[in-house]
């Protein structure tokens, strides 16, 4: 062949077989391919599948307590949450609307299925015992009169348990109830609605202290 023929001159002395035998062994190779990643994905999520489901909440309660009562700083205890709250929960913490990096990354591989089933799991734990000791009774009638002053519990419930899509906050940790109203407040931590933020936009860090102080000691 001519040293200066054009790629399409050379092109055109191949044959039609030798054109398909090329394509052909490449697309045979992507099918390969694909297939294998198919075949590895398909047992990933079998053995996943397969998995005992205690074994995957087994971390879960590492942090937040194996009988729904947490006892690490600022971490929140499960036990006794509405099923539908914990669902939104998860469901934001996957979909990384609701920013806690442990979180985040937890849940970042459930299903829907996993959702539900770890959310049904919470609600079925123990409520968390209130907070022990006797306890300061002005701050507790404080508390007490702030719940009914900012309608706490209306959504919360008379006794602070929580229902549908609204959380229990009867027994919960104080410091994490402190916590969770100062990034409500702040917006640092953006709800699914914006009732919270708009709650605490007229209570005073003062007042935080008391309304923790009193839920944290309810049975």
């Amino acid at each position: 062949m001519p040293a200066n023929s054009s790629p399409a001159t050379r092109g055109r002395g191949r044959s039609a077989s030798d054109l398909y035998s090329r394509h052909g062994n490449f697309l045979a190779r992507c099918q390969r391919a694909a297939l294998a990643a198919l075949a590895y994905l398909g047992a990933v999520t079998l053995a996943a599948a397969a998995e005992p489901f205690a074994d995957r909440v087994a971390p879960c309660l590492a942090c937040h307590g194996e009988q729904g009562q947490s006892s690490l700083p600022e971490v929140p205890s499960l036990g006794g949450q509405p099923a539908p709250y914990s669902l939104i929960q998860l469901y934001l913490f996957r979909g990384r609307q609701r920013l806690v990096e442990v979180m985040n990354e937890a849940s970042k591989d459930f299903s829907d299925d996993d959702l539900r089933a770890f959310s049904d799991f919470i609600a079925r734990l123990p409520p968390p015992r209130p907070a022990a000791g006797d306890g300061d009774p002005a701050r507790f009638d404080r508390g007490q009169a702030l719940v009914r002053q900012y309608r706490c519990d209306f959504c919360h419930n008379p006794d602070l348990a929580g229902r549908d899509n609204v959380p229990r906050l009867a027994g919960q940790r104080e410091d994490y109830l402190i916590k969770a109203m100062r990034e409500y407040k702040s917006n640092t931590r953006p709800g699914y609605d914006a009732s919270m933020a708009d709650v605490l936009a007229r209570i005073s860090d003062a007042e935080m202290l008391d309304l923790a102080y009193f839920a944290a000691r309810q049975p």
